[in-house]
């Protein structure tokens, strides 16, 4: 037989109504100072699972919350940390621009010393041919400034080259390492005469140039002596140190010799240059 009549009632419905008991009881609990065991146990099996997970709810929105303010906070000072990066780069970068250019005028300094009777003037270099070496190149003054076709041109400790052509506001430079410039030069320590040639060639292997028709007949010439232009040239004034003699062998004639040396410019990172001003009186 089917059982009629019989109905269910949602859990929802009864868990509400269980709640209203409960709150009945505890009114009535607090009415009359009953606080018996049954009303304590009955709102303790509704309300206490019902405050823990309130509190695990709690707990967990707190924690997020933490943690999207950690994130935050950390993304805030990982771009101040890299901001505070990009500032001490770009002062460690401005330093040592400035201490190059402190170190190249405190060379200027110093070569216009050493040839202290000759007017100079200092000037930047703005160009160089298509190759690495400095064999030609521009500098920022010209016909403006005094400067004249002929006038030697000196950097680092010594010789450069020679003005070759002159603009209003700039002029052009034949270094002593062009293949087509030679250089009346002399052994500093015998006075002997030869000539210097300019080699790229061996500029690019063994950062020297050559010298030839050298008459060394007392064999007092020796590597490590000074080469220096010669009072005998007609474009370069005397005393200007070219460079060092690195080697040194007899020529196959038996009365000069020949061999390399090595200058004292810089002929890859030129920067700045002193243009002499005065010129020898029988060059042009």
């Amino acid at each position: 037989m089917n059982r009629k009549g019989r109905t269910s009632l949602p859990s929802k419905y009864v868990l509400m109504g269980l709640t209203l008991v409960c709150v009945m009881l505890l009114f009535a609990s607090y009415a009359t100072g009953y606080s018996g065991e049954p009303v304590r146990s009955i709102s303790n099996y509704i309300f206490v699972p019902m405050q823990k997970g309130l509190d695990y709810v709690g707990d967990i929105i707190s924690i997020n919350s933490n943690d999207t303010k950690t994130k935050e906070q950390l993304i805030a000072e990982n771009e101040q940390l890299q901001k505070k990066i990009d500032e001490l780069s770009s002062q460690i970068t401005t330093t040592r621009l400035e201490q190059s250019e402190l170190d190249t005028l405190q060379e200027l300094y110093e070569l216009d010393k050493q040839y202290s009777s000759y007017k100079k003037t200092g000037a930047r270099v703005i160009g160089r041919g298509s190759n690495n070496w400095f064999d030609t190149f521009t500098i920022n003054k010209g016909s403006s400034s005094g400067i004249k076709k002929g006038m030697n041109v000196i950097a680092g400790s010594g010789l450069v080259g020679i003005v070759t052509d002159v603009g209003k506001n700039h002029a052009v430079v034949r270094s002593i390492i062009d293949d087509t410039n030679n250089v009346s030069g002399m052994v500093l320590s015998t006075d002997d005469n030869c000539i210097v040639s300019g080699s790229l060639k061996y500029m690019t292997s063994s950062n020297m140039i050559t010298f030839s028709g050298l008459e060394d007949k007392n064999n007092k010439v020796s590597v490590g002596d000074s080469i220096v232009t010669s009072n005998i040239s007609n474009q370069y004034l005397p005393g200007l140190l070219i460079g060092y003699v690195s080697e040194i062998s007899n020529d196959t004639n038996k009365l000069t010799k020949s061999g390399k040396l090595t200058p004292v410019a810089d002929f890859k990172h030129l920067q700045d240059v002193l243009v002499i001003l005065d010129m020898k009186e029988t060059g042009k």
